[in-house]
């Protein structure tokens, strides 16, 4: 009954701790919420004049939040190799052990006749323990097979956080590209907002007056309805063209982590910048690549890191030796000695590993191959893309130079022709198309240079440059950050030169 009663018992202790699933109150969801979006831009440095291209810059690299996950990442990997290298230390455990029973422990003794049979007791009951017993041991111990699986874990966890840091390199660099994109697309759109919203007004009140004209039949039919259907797709262009305008802004605010309500403005460049001047050598440019690509160098820590996995699989099938050595303290008074030292070795081997060993190394060998074949493949991509870069951006080039002559021609005929308008020998209708095909020939022509300045940090990307420096971050301010990134980019840019 005893039994049954204690089986019970645990039954009910057991069933009263079983954890069922929980999930979040719709307050809970709410308030995570509110914290997120308090969280997500708070602590930045306000924007108090126009930004800049380099304080664009800087302020994606310092509060870009996709940035801010690889430097935790980084910071992760560290921590986790401090603890690898902790790992190999040799164990030292403490342990302090109480036992109390209601009664003395007893024994008695029999008499053995042969190796299978018992006589009669032979001695009275007698112990040599007390009810109340405290024992301390202290004990150093070196696992020899766990020094050697330690150190080849740690040896990948150095290489993990090496993996990190490209990661982090790769992502810093796309962010710079992507600023640099933006950001002249959203100056685009700073030069060019108040312009289309003043000619869509106008060609909204010029489509109240064609209506108006066609109701009371003051033109041909026809003719009004042509001069409507006109009006109304030049007033589709420019509705195009503002919201893609509007939205490089926004993809510009995102990357700097500003909250999408926060206003603010860009200095604005001139437009006759001088086209960056780059002296391609195919080769010496693929050879840079091929070194100081990010995505190329995770491959090879990766390799580094499966190579290292052989070693840990033919560690684990060597026998293991563990060397000891402790003190021990016991309470119980009947001990004649209760203090002592001991010491000692262990061998051991798992047999089983053995069996295990020829699958683990053909796995790691296959593998291996595997990564071999994507750091192929990469380097084929990569050879590709150092070529394509240096043709886009001469692409880029030459397509900026057409659209700056085509940009002044349209200029020149919107002249013509406002003249003309005004002396009344040409019709609103061709004044209102002339003034739309200057604003989109001066939006092509901001579009080439911001595909031109792409082109520009798209070689920089290819070759595996670091575009943002050796910095902190997280010490450096806004206006720190951005005079670095301004004098790096000057250094790359005499580099290309020669």
């Amino acid at each position: 009954m005893k039994n049954i009663a204690g089986l019970l018992l645990t039954a009910v202790v057991v069933s009263g701790c079983t954890v069922a699933p929980k999930p979040l109150t719709m307050q809970e969801h709410q308030n995570k919420s509110q914290a997120r979006l308090s969280q997500y831009a708070a602590n930045q440095e306000e924007i108090t004049k126009p930004v800049s291209l380099y304080e664009a810059m800087a302020r994606a690299i310092k509060y870009n939040l996709d940035y801010k996950v690889e430097i935790y990442e980084k910071a992760l990997r560290g921590s986790e190799a401090d603890l690898a290298n902790m790992d190999m230390l040799p164990s030292l455990v403490a342990s302090v052990s109480l036992a109390d029973r209601d009664n003395f422990s007893g024994s008695r003794s029999s008499a053995l006749l042969d190796s299978n049979t018992v006589g009669d007791v032979s001695l009275v009951p007698s112990t040599s323990s007390e009810r109340d017993v405290v024992s301390t041991e202290l004990e150093l111990s070196w696992d020899v097979l766990d020094f050697g699986l330690s150190y080849v874990r740690a040896k990948q966890q150095a290489d993990a956080v090496l993996l990190a840091n490209e990661r982090q390199r790769k992502v810093a660099n796309r962010i710079i590209e992507d600023v640099r994109t933006a950001y002249w697309r959203a100056v685009s759109a700073e030069r060019l907002v108040e312009k289309l919203s003043n000619l869509e007004s106008d060609i909204s009140s010029a489509l109240t007056a064609a209506d108006e004209s066609y109701r009371q039949r003051k033109t041909a039919p026809l003719a009004a309805l042509t001069y409507q259907r006109e009006l109304l797709e030049i007033q589709n262009k420019i509705q195009t063209m503002h919201s893609e305008l509007f939205v490089a802004k926004r993809q510009l605010a995102a990357l700097m982590n500003v909250s999408p309500s926060t206003q603010f403005t860009l200095q604005l460049p001139p437009r006759d910048l001088d086209v960056p001047v780059i002296n391609f050598d195919p080769n010496k440019m693929v050879s840079a690549a091929l070194i100081n690509r990010p995505e190329l160098r995770e491959l090879s820590y990766e390799q580094r890191i499966n190579g290292q996995e052989a070693n840990a699989a033919l560690l684990q099938l060597l026998p293991n030796l563990r060397l000891f050595g402790g003190f021990n303290y016991n309470s119980n008074d009947f001990l004649f000695n209760n203090n002592w030292g001991n010491w000692g070795a262990t061998a051991s081997w798992n047999i089983f590993q053995a069996f295990r060993y020829p699958a683990r190394k053909r796995t790691n060998e296959i593998e291996q191959e595997l990564l071999n074949q994507r750091s192929l493949a990469l380097t084929m991509a990569v050879v590709t893309q150092v070529h394509v870069s240096a043709s886009r951006y001469e692409i880029a080039k030459r397509n900026l130079d057409t659209m700056r002559k085509y940009y002044s021609v349209t200029n020149n005929i919107l002249e013509q022709v406002e003249s003309g308008y005004e002396s009344r020998k040409v019709s609103y209708q061709n004044f209102v198309r002339e003034k739309m095909n200057s604003i989109v020939a001066e939006a092509r022509y901001d579009v080439a240079q911001a595909t031109l300045q792409n082109a520009y940090a798209n070689i920089y990307a290819s070759v595996g440059r670091d575009t943002f420096g050796d910095i902190n971050t997280a010490d450096s301010t806004v206006p720190q950050l951005a005079k670095h990134l301004q004098s790096h980019w000057g250094k790359l840019e005499r580099e290309l030169k020669n």
